[in-house]
């Protein structure tokens, strides 16, 4: 989210301007010693927070190799931890994410499966747009068989504000090619992340 790179032309001072008129609208004085320092903080913070608007996730998955000796079963990623942020509240999400395909003739190193989940997840989220853009990104890049993603998040939208409701997670999956359309291979990739028959 740099000055150059940004399609709105904000610059960083205009961003911890705007965190100063936050911190004023809440009631504190921005300019109070444990203030000073914090529109700066918060502007860096954003950079990793959102640094998913900098990054084609797709990207990631274009070095492929083919030496798998004609491996065709299933490959699953589970429990890869992220955080994102609601896109309603600016609040934010905590979870993991489990991630599987039946490749073809070709496999990607699996650091790139979690690099894919971060791209997304590093930009205002709902958790649904998030489980299809990461299936979806897997599927058109890659071309598989089939790709799952589910995804178990908290949301702090719900247990800090609102109906203030802790220990709530939501799940949310996408199933695509095989995995949709054989109820075997979708039983198979259930399995492997631990839900059976709706239990972890």
């Amino acid at each position: 989210m740099s000055d150059q790179r940004n399609p709105n032309d904000v610059s960083q001072e205009q961003a911890e301007e705007a965190v100063r008129t936050l911190l004023r609208w809440a009631g504190d004085d921005p300019a109070r010693e444990g203030l000073l320092d914090t529109p700066k903080r918060v502007v860096k913070a954003y950079r990793d927070w959102f640094s998913g608007y900098e990054s084609d996730p797709a990207d990631y998955l274009r070095r492929t190799f083919s030496e798998v000796d004609g491996y065709d079963e299933m490959v699953v990623l589970r429990d890869i931890q992220f955080e994102s942020h609601c896109e309603h509240h600016m609040a934010p999400i905590i979870g993991r994410a489990h991630v599987g395909y039946l490749p073809t003739n070709r496999v990607v190193g699996i650091s790139k499966l979690a690099r894919v989940v971060d791209g997304f997840a590093r930009r205002f989220q709902v958790q649904e747009t998030l489980t299809a853009q990461i299936a979806q990104c897997i599927q058109e890049t890659l071309q598989p068989a089939g790709v799952a993603v589910v995804i178990d998040a908290s949301h702090e939208c719900m247990t800090t504000r609102g109906v203030h409701k802790r220990g709530v997670s939501m799940v949310t999956s996408q199933m695509l090619g095989t995995f949709r359309e054989d109820a075997r291979t979708r039983a198979e990739f259930l399995q492997f992340i631990g839900i059976h028959g709706g239990h972890r």
